[in-house]
């Protein structure tokens, strides 16, 4: 792929991979220009969120972006707070992010997964208006669907080592398959 080919995808958006009653829908930021140039979610080779799917259990082999929509059969979605692709997610603007917290809400209404896996805490904080919101489980509910807050997948975010990323996504896969509290 060619820079120009890359900078033709900017302000693309993606398909959601969702249904209904998922038992997790994972939430991107927004999708980054090579998602945008070849049609599936985390598609930048450095982007950890398929190694860190497989490493938590939550697949039983390491998905390739192409796969996307194989994770519907594993009870699992991807969608994103913004639609906008960018090279960076410092790009959008606040109100762009608050703008599709309401859009994810909808979303949420409409598909009632059991989870809404949110990945990147300052998105997170922004999207809905949370600025204490820290990694992991939240208090706050979308109806009967929890909310974890899971760090970005994004090879810029360094300070996350993919083991301790794996370690964050596998603490959700064990919540997901507990019973909700009555």
């Amino acid at each position: 792929m060619t820079p120009e080919q890359l900078a033709e995808a900017r302000g693309r958006t993606l398909e959601d991979v969702i249904g209904d009653g998922l038992r997790v829908l994972f939430c991107g930021i927004n999708p980054g220009l090579m998602s945008a140039w070849t049609g599936h979610h985390f598609a930048r080779p450095g982007n950890r969120f398929w190694p860190a799917l497989h490493a938590s259990g939550f697949t039983p082999r390491r998905f390739a972006p192409a796969e996307q929509r194989g994770m519907l059969d594993l009870g699992l979605g991807i969608t994103n707070v913004a639609r906008r692709a960018t090279a960076r997610a410092d790009e959008l603007a606040a109100d762009e992010l608050t703008a599709g917290g309401k859009l994810l809400t909808a979303k949420v209404e409409a598909h009632r997964p059991a989870w809404l896996a949110v990945l990147g805490v300052t998105a997170y904080r922004v999207a809905f208006d949370d600025r204490l919101a820290q990694v992991g489980p939240q208090e706050r509910t979308i109806g009967d669907t929890r909310i974890w807050v899971l760090p970005s997948p994004s090879g810029l975010n360094a300070h996350w080592s993919p083991a301790a990323l794996a370690a964050e996504f596998g603490r959700l896969r064990t919540a997901s398959h507990q019973a909700p509290a009555a």
